[in-house]
């Protein structure tokens, strides 16, 4: 565990393949997204590719921090790598409690606000990102043994 908070891009390349891997075996599954009238449908494929894109950007950048000898916070390296990879579980887990067939819809409606706030925790854990890859341009090369 140790060994992906010092390189944490690791995870996110890593995580690339079992993505796409994902989106294939789903291939003809989509997700549909309800706002007010508006049905906004994506295919698993185009989200697991658009996902993938972001580990990628996440990864290299991680990637080339560490390579110029800049010292990451270990603490927001964690942060970052939790809320990412713990909320994708949380929901995944979540989304299994589902009821398709109650006929009282609270249960499904705190269930489903349950998982928005999840979600709403994973996108704003992304900022933390960039206050990481700031936090390490400011901060002082890493002392190199020897």
């Amino acid at each position: 565990m140790d060994k992906l908070i010092n390189k944490p891009h690791l995870i996110f390349l890593i995580a690339i393949p079992i993505v796409m891997i994902v989106g294939i075996l789903f291939i003809d599954a989509t997700l549909d997204i309800n706002v007010h009238d508006t049905y906004f449908v994506i295919a698993y494929f185009h989200f697991a590719a658009l996902i993938s894109i972001l580990f990628a950007i996440i990864g290299v950048g991680y990637y080339l921090i560490q390579k110029s000898d800049r010292k990451l916070s270990k603490w927001l390296n964690s942060t970052h790598i939790g809320l990412t990879f713990g909320g994708t579980i949380v929901v995944l887990i979540l989304t299994q409690f589902y009821r398709e067939d109650v006929m009282e819809y609270e249960f499904n409606n705190n269930l489903s606000l349950s998982i928005l706030f999840v979600i709403f925790l994973m996108v704003l854990g992304q900022l933390i990102f960039p206050i990481n890859i700031i936090y390490g341009l400011m901060n002082k090369k890493s002392q190199t043994p020897g």
